[in-house]
């Protein structure tokens, strides 16, 4: 090839990355009717992990007013969970959940990254 040759160089698109969690129908359905039912405008909710608990860390989910800078954002059916990005290593491939049952309601988080969590189930570690 000739220094004088001109090359067509096609960009290749950019491969859009998966979601650091993946939202359940049911906790869908659930933020929408809190984020509704919120007396103070909310976008959704918010979810980070503490150094807390018997295990050492433990999920927060919490109503977020604004997007706060570095976060990622997820939707599923009109809801929208903002994720601290603190707490994205910890929550990767993880799916938020809702339960609801007779003894207990709550958003749960099954998370393939635990490696332990404590007897009440209020805090993990990883």
């Amino acid at each position: 090839m000739s220094s004088t040759a001109s090359e067509t160089v096609t960009a290749k698109p950019a491969r859009k990355l998966p979601a650091a969690i993946r939202i359940s129908d049911a906790a869908a359905t659930r933020i929408n009717d809190v984020v509704a039912k919120s007396t103070k405008p909310v976008l959704g909710v918010r979810v980070s992990v503490a150094a807390k608990g018997c295990s050492g860390q433990s999920y927060v989910v919490e109503y977020a007013e604004e997007q706060r800078k570095f976060e990622d954002v997820v939707e599923h059916n009109g809801a929208k969970v903002f994720i601290d990005p603190k707490a994205v290593m910890y929550l990767l491939g993880s799916l938020l959940d809702y339960r609801e049952s007779k003894m207990e309601s709550g958003f749960v988080f099954e998370n393939p990254n635990e490696k332990g969590r404590c007897g009440c189930g209020e805090s993990f570690s990883v």
